[in-house]
């Protein structure tokens, strides 16, 4: 008995040592300036690596003090939080599986179309009740105005592949209107304007910039979907770990159970 009970502790510490790769996930993709304005999908992440924290701990005394009650509690509310954790990551996988990207000839970074992500991302992140509010978040960010410190001339802009999925959408206006460069949130004379609706909607107004185009809100799509599967992998990670604790667990806690049983009979007790 005492040894499985040990075995349990010892297994609910991995357990809660787990939960923190899950909060710290869920922090990092809080932190992001496209999430700080997204705020259907901040915290979701963090509150299930707190609620691992705290269920792990319950299992830990439980173990350690022989509490077959807190052993009992913490099984049922485990299994609940990693179905839930499951199903976070199935519907993450599954709302970023589509990828709004397309290359430019000449161009180091691609460009996003709204059209090329999932429906649910377009229609509960981005539609038009939500975007006044996040289009104001953006322009508060320093996401654009530092692209003007990073890059001077246009072969250094254009070659570079390190502006993000935001800065493409919504600090510059899309390729196909033929803007000449003066610095990235800067650009004069376009010689294409019917190639895209965006042409018409981008301003060197540096607080407009394009934030108002479709570009700029498949750009937030994109780098929502980059940092949720960078995420991903991490908390695939952690999901197999602790899917592996409890199935240990629970057969430590069930072998004890049968140990206290048939130690009782012997003692004819039952």
């Amino acid at each position: 008995m005492a040894l499985a009970n040990n075995l349990t502790a010892i297994l609910n510490l991995l357990a809660l040592l787990c939960s923190i790769p899950i909060t710290a996930s869920g922090i990092w993709l809080a932190s992001k300036p496209d999430n700080e304005c997204v705020n259907l999908l901040r915290w979701p992440v963090v509150v299930l690596g707190v609620l691992i924290l705290v269920v792990s701990a319950t299992g830990f005394i439980g173990a350690y003090q022989y509490k077959e009650t807190l052993l009992a509690v913490y099984l049922c509310c485990m299994a609940i939080l990693i179905g839930l954790l499951l199903v976070v990551l199935i519907f993450a996988f599954v709302v970023t599986r589509p990828d709004g990207s397309y290359s430019v000839p000449g161009r180091g970074y691609k460009e996003y179309k709204l059209e090329g992500f999932s429906n649910w991302l377009r229609e509960n992140v981005v539609d038009s009740k939500n975007w006044g509010k996040i289009r104001a978040c953006l322009g508060d960010t320093n996401v654009c105005p530092k692209l003007t410190q990073q890059f001077i001339t246009a072969d250094q802009f254009f070659s570079s592949s390190g502006i993000t999925p935001l800065q493409s959408g919504c600090c510059k206006p899309p390729t196909a209107c033929g803007y000449n460069f003066v610095n990235p949130t800067l650009w004069l004379n376009p010689t294409n304007m019917a190639a895209d609706a965006d042409c018409y909607l981008w301003s060197n107004d540096q607080s407009q910039l394009c934030y108002n185009c479709n570009s700029c809100k498949a750009g937030l799509l994109g780098n929502l979907r980059k940092d949720w599967r960078k995420a991903n992998l991490i908390l695939i990670i952690t999901v197999v770990v602790l899917i592996w604790v409890y199935v240990i667990a629970c057969s430590a806690f069930r072998n004890a159970q049968t140990e206290d049983l048939f130690r009782k009979y012997k003692q004819g007790w039952v």
